[in-house]
């Protein structure tokens, strides 16, 4: 079921076992190299504090630093030599990301489980957070607004942003204004498995954060999953991805933009479509090939597709929806002709783009949803960054005299079953308040 430009292509029921294994378990897990390399920098890091972090820098960013933290006018400066258009967007960005989430913003409660006893819930902003943005090859000042605007919009006291320096010593421009336009109290030039240790830990110069959160390379993501013993994180995040769902209404072209502007991303993207009849499907997989001809990161674009790109039929989109639930993608797109009656059937996927106008990349920058989402299937137990991921909950219960009286026996009774007998004399003290 290869052919041509992409891996798989034919009927969805004629897929062999290896090949929905292969589209299923899309793992992000880093290999042992990377895992172990990951734990000796954050060791390195642990020991000795800047003096690793300025040595890392020199080592794998080419740049000699005499501080960590960029001062803010080295942002003023970035923001002031934005493209007028370019920076134009951002605010546009920022501001639909900070209304989006202002929405989301959850509330206390409190409800009397009985008469005289009150059980109650808070949300409190987290003290400080992290936000990890990426440089090389792959900056994205969006990533920045993505990671900062939610965080400042739920209260957070302080937000960081950590990001490689170049061989000029400072995070790119882009990162910069970005962190600027988006409300970030500090930034500092680091990068790698450094930078989330260093947040994770705390240095001389970098603050420890509550939370650390943002994408980034193999090693960053190696490095989230080591530190969890002392941090919090977004969910762990690998290679991008789409799923399209198109039935005879969906126009090919669109499709097949689509795909490719997930496979430019990344040579180990998967992009799949599911296209309701062979005719369809032979359709869309035209157009991709054409596409993916004259694409400007054709490189990638051609490796991704190849090695895991897809166009299967299915002959109903009722049996589309089992493998919708089992491939859980980043990017969910239903091309179809009533979209909206379709979302009910969808549970496990980061986020789900209706009708195909509604494009992935106006999701990536300027909807206002967040285009940090999980990935490798962990749809199925997490959710993309949100306003909740800023904030932990305080409990609290209140149960009045008479209240304590009525319940010291019936706990009496269970802490005595348990086998807690101190927990039972506690109870049972107040029998006769």
């Amino acid at each position: 079921m290869s052919a041509g430009t992409l891996k798989y292509r034919g009927p969805l029921s004629g897929l062999s076992p290896e090949a929905r294994r292969r589209l299923l378990e899309r793992s992000g897990t880093s290999d042992a190299q990377v895992a172990e390399r990951t734990r000796e920098l954050i060791a390195r890091v642990r020991q000795d504090g800047d003096a690793a972090l300025l040595e890392m820098a020199l080592q794998f960013d080419r740049a000699r630093l005499s501080s960590l933290e960029v001062p803010r006018a080295r942002w003023e400066e970035a923001l002031a030599a934005l493209k007028p258009e370019v920076r134009s967007a951002l605010e546009r960005a920022a501001r639909n990301i900070a209304t989006a989430h202002r929405a989301q913003k959850p509330q206390a409660i409190e409800v009397e489980t009985e008469p005289g006893i009150v059980v109650g819930r808070r949300p409190d902003p987290l003290g400080r957070v992290g936000v990890y943005a990426p440089g090389g090859r792959a900056v994205y000042p969006s990533s920045v607004l993505m990671g900062v605007v939610p965080a400042k919009v739920a209260g957070v006291g302080e937000v960081i942003v950590c990001s490689p320096p170049g061989p000029d010593g400072l995070p790119a421009a882009g990162v910069l204004a970005a962190a600027l336009l988006a409300g970030a109290d500090r930034v500092f030039a680091l990068g790698g498995a450094g930078a989330v240790a260093a947040m994770a830990y705390g240095t001389q110069s970098v603050p420890r954060v509550d939370r650390i959160v943002g994408p980034g390379n193999a090693y960053v993501a190696a490095a989230k999953l080591q530190v969890v013993d002392a941090v919090a994180i977004d969910a762990p995040a690998g290679p991008s991805e789409i799923l399209v769902v198109a039935d005879g209404s969906a126009d090919p072209e669109a499709v097949a933009r689509e795909m490719l502007a997930q496979a430019e991303h990344d040579p180990d993207a998967c992009c799949v479509t599911l296209a309701v009849g062979q005719a369809q499907a032979d359709a869309v997989a035209q157009a991709v090939e054409r596409a993916s001809a004259r694409a400007r990161r054709r490189e990638i674009v051609s490796t991704s597709l190849r090695e895991r790109g897809a166009v299967l039929s299915v002959d109903s989109l009722e049996e589309a929806w089992p493998f919708v639930s089992a491939f859980a993608p980043e990017h969910l797109l239903l091309a179809t002709a009533a979209p909206q009656e379709h979302l009910a059937r969808v549970r496990h996927c980061g986020t789900v783009f209706l009708g195909e106008r509604a494009s992935v990349a106006f999701g990536d920058y300027m909807t206002g949803a967040n285009h940090v989402l999980p990935t490798a299937g962990l749809g199925h137990a997490y959710s993309g960054l949100s306003v909740l991921d800023f904030y932990r909950w305080t409990a609290w219960q209140r149960v009045d005299r008479e209240a304590a009286a009525r319940l010291a026996e019936d706990v009496g009774t269970l802490a005595d079953s348990e086998g807690l007998f101190a927990h039972a004399e506690a109870a049972r003290a107040w029998r006769h308040s």
